[in-house]
């Protein structure tokens, strides 16, 4: 295969997400609704629009409801394959899984992480421009301290190459953090046969796989190229996105198709999603309301979530 080959896509959406309960005993985070979508379908939709047509989902918890969600890819343009990472051991071992399945470049991506990108396409040209690179990380220039800990960082020469990697730094020396989407030649993956299970987490971390690959001498550089990634941890998550994602619209209300809402409700910044129904003359002020959902309480809610399964008040969790 030649660099000029389009590469392959990997979303990773094999989690548990246990933090995300009560959605995660029912839902893989990367189907959660996120504007009228699933989250994944965000990435399924960038990955298209870099040309990347062949896509392989890495499944395991509730991996038939990734299935049944997604299909054969035809929606949103690409064509899927599924593989399923039997035992959730660290993103490391579920790109293991995949060495048979990859023959050239591929990107990656985490699939319980919405990116807003800018310019994601250079990460292609950089590897196909320069035989001598062989990976690209997405990074961005990150403010908020707790985020950088939470993450990964990157360090670099002034070239962009990166010379090492440091997972959940204590004492951070760059604001370069790591952003969960790379793109690598399929050499990596003779680092990723290598990586050693760590005696902390107890898995096998995708940054000491990069920082076998560095130390086998394969250059990879850094992109800055995230405007935001926002993760979904917690069930708050959920609706600061997708009200996020209202903000950025002109709409004072996001209401999907085929939505009723009651002619005495009075709605403020909320999110309706495709053939939900609200019944009652309530009040409800930044609130998320899953798809096919009837509401029929009284009372006026506020920064709450409905599901087919429960009412998940926000507020109340936050405290």
């Amino acid at each position: 295969m030649t660099r000029a080959t389009t590469p392959m896509g990997v979303i990773l959406a094999a989690g548990k997400g246990t933090r995300m309960a009560p959605f995660s005993e029912h839902y893989p985070k990367p189907i959660l609704p996120v504007g009228m979508k699933p989250l994944i379908a965000h990435q399924l939709e960038t990955m298209a629009g870099l040309g990347v047509r062949d896509i392989v989902i890495v499944i395991g918890h509730l991996g038939h409801e990734v299935v049944r969600t997604l299909g054969d890819g035809s929606k949103w343009g690409v064509q899927l394959r599924y593989v399923e990472q039997e035992e959730t051991l660290g993103i490391a071992h579920a790109v293991s899984r995949l060495e048979r399945h990859v023959d050239r470049p591929f990107f990656l991506f985490l699939g319980d992480i919405f990116f807003e990108t800018e310019n994601l396409a250079s990460m292609l040209d950089r590897l196909r421009s320069d035989r001598e690179t062989h990976g690209v990380l997405a990074v961005k220039r990150e403010k908020d301290l707790a985020a950088i800990k939470r993450n990964f960082i990157v360090m670099t020469e002034s070239d962009g190459k990166v010379t090492r990697v440091i997972e959940k730094p204590r004492h951070p020396r760059t604001d370069l953090k790591g952003c969960g989407i790379y793109l690598f030649d399929p050499a990596f993956f003779d680092a990723v046969r290598r990586t050693p299970r760590t005696a902390m987490r107890d898995e096998y971390e995708i940054t000491d796989a990069i920082q076998i690959f560095l130390d086998d001498g394969y250059r990879v550089e850094a992109a800055e190229v995230i405007k935001n990634d926002l993760n979904l941890s917690y069930p708050r998550d959920l609706l600061d996105l997708n009200l996020h994602l209202l903000d950025r619209t002109t709409l004072s209300n996001w209401i999907g198709q085929d939505v009723k809402v009651h002619p005495g409700a009075t709605l403020e910044r909320c999110v309706l999603m495709d053939g939900s129904a609200i019944a009652t003359p309530i009040r409800m002020k930044g609130c998320l309301v899953f798809p096919g959902v009837k509401v029929t309480r009284q009372r006026d809610l506020v920064h709450t979530i409905l599901t087919p399964e429960t009412e998940i008040r926000c507020d109340e969790l936050a405290s």
